[in-house]
C-alpha cells in the first residue's frame, strides 16, 4: 500500500515538474525579445531628431553631429542605450568626422520593432546612405551594438571598427545563464559575431571592462580569436559593463582611434 501511494506521489511530482519546466520554457520563448531589447527609457518625439531614413515602411530617426566632414562615424549602442545621450561626447571624440547616431527600431523616435534581422538590415541601409556623402566610414558598437557593428564590417568596407564590451555570441551567453533550457536553440536573435569576425579586414579596437558583469571575459576572448589580424585590445581597470563609457581611458582610446 505504501509503495503504491509513494509511486503515485512521485509520478504526480514528476508530472508537475515537467509542466512547470514546459511552462517556464514557453514563457522564456515568448518573452525572449523583451529580455534582450530595452527601449523603454529611450523614447523621444520625432521632432527632437534631425536625421530620418525610410526602410521597408519604417522610419529610422537619429542625430547628426559635425555635418559636412569628409569622414564619417556611425555609432551603434547597447540594448538599453538612449543614443541621444552620447551626442556631445561623440561629437567631441569624433571631431573631424560627421557622426551619425541612429536609434534602433522601437528606440528613440524610430518606428518598428527590434530584431536581429531588422537591425542588421537597418545598419546596411544607414551605411549605404552615409556612403553617398562620405567614403571613409568608421563604426563603433557597444555591447549589443558590437554585434551589429561586427556584422556590418563583414558586409561593407569599413575604415576602422571599435568594439566596446563585445561578445562572441548572445546565444552562448544566454545558454550559460539559462542552463536548464536549450537557449541556443530557442533564441531567434543569436548575434553570433564570431561567425562574421573573420570577414572583417579593417583595423579593430576592442575595449574590455575589467568588472564586466554582463559579458564574460571568456566570451570576448573567443571573439578576439576570430579576427585576423588580431585587434588592438585595451582592458580598462575597475570599469563595469555600463560604467566603462564614463572612464577617461575610454574617451582617450576612442578619440585616438578615430583620428
Amino acid at each position: 500500500m505504501v509503495p503504491s501511494m509513494l509511486r503515485k506521489t512521485l509520478l504526480w511530482s514528476a508530472g508537475l515538474l515537467v509542466l512547470a519546466y514546459a511552462g517556464a520554457g514557453a514563457l522564456l520563448d515568448l518573452q525572449q525579445r523583451s529580455l534582450l531589447y530595452f527601449p523603454q527609457g529611450t523614447h523621444v518625439k520625432p521632432g527632437q531628431t534631425d536625421y530620418a531614413l525610410q526602410r521597408e515602411g519604417v522610419t529610422l530617426r537619429g542625430w547628426v553631429m559635425n555635418p559636412g566632414q569628409a569622414r564619417a562615424l556611425i555609432y551603434f549602442g547597447g540594448n538599453g542605450d538612449a543614443v541621444q545621450n552620447m551626442r556631445e561626447d561623440y561629437a567631441r571624440w569624433g571631431a573631424g568626422r560627421t557622426v551619425y547616431l541612429v536609434a534602433y527600431r522601437g528606440y528613440g523616435a524610430s518606428e518598428g520593432t527590434p530584431s536581429e534581422a531588422a537591425l542588421f538590415g537597418d545598419a546596411l541601409a544607414i551605411y549605404d546612405d552615409v556612403r553617398t556623402r562620405q567614403q571613409d566610414i568608421a563604426v563603433v558598437g557597444r555591447s549589443l551594438g558590437s554585434g551589429v557593428a561586427t556584422w556590418l564590417a563583414s558586409q561593407r568596407p569599413v575604415e576602422r571598427l571599435a568594439l566596446v564590451t563585445p561578445f562572441d555570441s548572445i546565444a552562448r551567453i544566454a545558454q550559460a545563464r539559462f542552463l536548464i533550457f536549450p537557449a541556443q536553440l530557442m533564441l531567434k536573435d543569436k548575434y553570433e559575431s564570431w561567425r562574421y569576425a573573420p570577414q572583417v579586414r579593417c583595423p579593430v579596437l576592442v575595449l574590455e571592462a575589467q568588472n564586466d558583469g554582463v559579458v564574460p571575459a571568456a566570451s570576448t576572448a573567443r571573439l578576439l580569436e576570430k579576427f585576423a589580424p588580431a585587434p588592438k585590445v585595451l582592458r580598462i581597470d575597475h570599469a563595469g559593463h555600463d560604467s566603462i563609457i564614463r572612464d577617461p581611458a575610454y574617451a582617450a582610446a576612442i578619440t585616438d582611434f578615430l583620428r
